[in-house]
């Protein structure tokens, strides 16, 4: 039995009892939400070897990095060493989107060393197959789409994002409306094109209850991805971005019904002041389904800098709802990132984690905040570097004042107002 299968007979499961335990709630607490839908629990039922992670309504905002090669750069220890910074660092759940080398090695080899769940795009794989028999995309079946899921549930892969609502209507829509930057998903654009060169639906969407199946059998959770997800912030909220949606919310319906569990992909650029507006469309239309949202990012024009305009998004949109944030690193549009950049990318995301679980009110959230205030009246550098989310850059940046006998730092010395006002 799935977990959503177990959590409607009203049974807890072993995976419930362990994320109750990290996430300091009750067990019932997580088999109501699986039941209810808000609530996922990503371990396929062949990946045993690592913490089951629940992601939803009422838990931590979870973070995600993104790791993988490309046909540039082929080099799996490189991609290992991502893995372990990116958890070192804190990710909760780690997505291989590798394009380049042997897809499946690769795959096994990161899922063999990780610690978290794994996630992946199949049609990334599908994809790369049929270049590699130097075809064109379009000459991919159903079936080889298909076979491509059904071997990563089959390695244990935790959760799959699928391009299910990139259909003739949603990207109708987009044709007749226009848009500055069209379609940025790499999946949802191989989808599109294979539609318009085999003048066919989608076959992840006409064929969705075999997709359904497969997920079922492994208890894999689907990331019903945002194909048409706005690249650019004149994009946004746009009629393809929100037809694709509908669609989503339908799908989750039927992919509840048959036992399995859903969350929902969000868009990436969108207005700042469009943000909240998103995350409750999605809430209201799928039904409370977990969001995990790229960003946002609120602005297009910070290449080098987009971790930061994500964290920004980031917690806003998680105030506002979304329950699992994809990092956005410093390499954004630039490059495949470095090991440098996945760290600064999972740091960021997590202050935003962490800022929208203050404003969700989620228990013991501002615990930390406030005992990072008394180390700081208190003059306890040793507790304001373990408190703090990146505890290695915090103590390489730390200079006490000597001046001021180490009650202080170099920013003010003997002039410190903490200094002044206990004296």
């Amino acid at each position: 039995m799935t977990q959503l299968e177990m959590a409607r007979k009203g049974m807890i499961s072993e995976e419930m009892k362990v994320c109750a335990k990290a996430e300091d709630v009750s067990p019932e607490f997580i088999r109501q939400g699986i039941e209810k839908g808000t609530i996922v629990v990503c371990r396929n039922s062949n990946h045993i070897g690592i913490e089951p992670l629940a992601i939803g309504e009422g838990l931590r905002t979870k973070v995600n990095a993104n790791i993988g090669t490309s046909k540039d750069h082929v080099d799996l220890n490189v991609e290992l060493e991502k893995l372990k910074i990116a958890t070192d660092a804190g990710a909760d759940a780690v997505m291989d989107l590798s394009t380049g080398g042997d897809l499946a090695a690769i795959r096994k080899a990161i899922m063999d060393k990780a610690k978290v769940a794994i996630g992946t795009v199949p049609i990334y794989q599908a994809a790369c197959k049929i270049i590699a028999q130097k075809k064109a995309i379009s000459e991919m079946t159903a079936d080889d789409m298909f076979a491509v899921i059904e071997e990563n549930g089959r390695d244990g892969v935790d959760f799959i994002t699928v391009h299910c609502g990139v259909t003739r209507l949603s990207v109708a829509a987009i044709e007749k409306q226009g848009r500055v930057l069209g379609i940025v998903s790499r999946g949802g654009a191989m989808t599109a094109s294979w539609m318009a060169c085999n003048d066919q639906e989608n076959p992840l969407y006409e064929q969705y209850d075999r997709l359904v199946e497969i997920a079922r059998q492994y208890d894999m959770v689907l990331s019903l991805g945002d194909g048409l997800r706005p690249g650019a912030n004149a994009d946004a909220t746009d009629r393809g971005q929100l037809q694709e949606l509908i669609i989503l919310g339908e799908l989750a319906s039927r992919a509840r019904a048959a036992g399995v569990q859903v969350m929902i992909e969000g868009p990436g650029h969108v207005p700042i002041r469009d943000i909240e507006a998103n995350i409750r469309l999605q809430k209201k239309i799928c039904q409370g389904a977990p969001f995990y949202v790229l960003g946002p990012l609120p602005t297009d024009i910070a290449p080098g800098y987009d971790h930061i305009t994500s964290a920004i998004g980031g917690a806003i949109a998680g105030a506002a709802g979304a329950d699992f944030l994809c990092y956005v690193t410093p390499a954004e549009h630039l490059r495949l990132p470095t090991l440098d950049d996945v760290r600064e990318g999972v740091i960021a995301a997590r202050i935003a984690a962490h800022i929208a679980d203050i404003a969700k009110g989620l228990p013991g959230a501002r615990e930390r905040d406030r005992k990072m205030s008394e180390c700081r009246k208190n003059f306890d550098w040793q507790g304001q570097v373990d408190l703090s989310i990146d505890p290695q850059k915090a103590e390489a940046l730390l200079e006490k004042s000597k001046s001021a006998e180490d009650e202080g730092c170099t920013m003010c010395g003997e002039l410190c107002a903490i200094r002044l006002g206990k004296k």
